[in-house]
């Protein structure tokens, strides 16, 4: 069977999350409708990251075994007609080695959180961006940061449902960058690592937030880390700021 790799954006508002659920709406279920329109015993698919509920994507990948030999151009067009209205788009399709595989060849992901400092409600950028209503400094956050890079045991900033086999991660990249707008500061935070823990981004991205509102000292992050305990940990930012911006193999996937 064929092998195709398919790039996705999507908006997690109105799902359970990427994986598919009973009874609730999941991106895995939506793309899986969308496949059995056009072939009908379409194995189960399987992506780079199964992200949460309510928590977006522009460059999740997938991957589909298909029984035909499908243009790519053709396959991403069919697909991205059958899914309408779900918000879920298929913006790269490619044929790839049957031995490739969405999450196991995956060599990096990437995530960016947005949050919004200002007293208004968010209009435009509802249910996109996590909405602060006090100011927040981005040079004590990049501070706290820069304690997370490298690898660490994580448990701190790992969700109790957690599955993976160790807390042990090596973070890669935690940046905060502040970005012009015309209404309200925008800040963002970006971080890179081969994988991630359940609920690792939001809950550092939370910490970081209560650092920038002077709550807690950049020190005391490097504490929070070290003491290896989920209690230590701030509080967990919600999903509507988390985006799934990227996922890196060792040879370039959509050219």
């Amino acid at each position: 069977m064929p092998r195709y790799a398919l790039l996705l954006e999507y908006d997690g508002a109105p799902f359970a999350g990427w994986q598919r659920q009973s009874g609730l709406p999941s991106v895995q279920g939506a793309v899986e409708a969308a496949l059995a329109r056009l072939e009908p015993d379409v194995p189960s698919i399987a992506a780079a990251g199964r992200t949460d509920a309510g928590v977006h994507a522009t460059g999740q990948v997938a991957q589909a075994d298909m029984a035909r030999d499908w243009d790519p151009f053709r396959l991403s067009e069919a697909l991205n007609w059958h899914l309408k209205p779900e918000p879920v788009a298929v913006v790269g399709c490619a044929r790839v080695a049957d031995d490739w595989h969405a999450r196991f060849s995956a060599v990096e992901r990437r995530y960016t959180y947005r949050v919004i400092c200002r007293r208004a409600p968010l209009v435009h950028d509802r249910g996109q961006a996590w909405l602060v209503k006090g100011d927040l400094d981005v040079d004590a956050m990049q501070a706290g940061a820069a304690q997370l890079v490298g690898r660490h045991d994580f448990t701190t900033f790992r969700a109790a449902m957690c599955q993976a086999a160790s807390p042990v991660k090596t973070l890669d990249e935690v940046t905060v960058e502040e970005v012009a707008r015309a209404n309200g500061r925008e800040i963002r935070f970006h971080l890179r690592a081969r994988s991630f823990l359940h609920s690792q981004v939001r809950s550092i991205v939370g910490t970081l937030e209560r650092v920038g509102a002077g709550a807690w000292a950049p020190g005391d992050v490097g504490a929070a880390l070290r003491a290896a305990d989920r209690a230590a940990c701030g509080p967990v930012a919600p999903p509507d700021g988390l985006c799934l911006t990227g996922v890196g193999y060792p040879e370039p996937v959509f050219g």
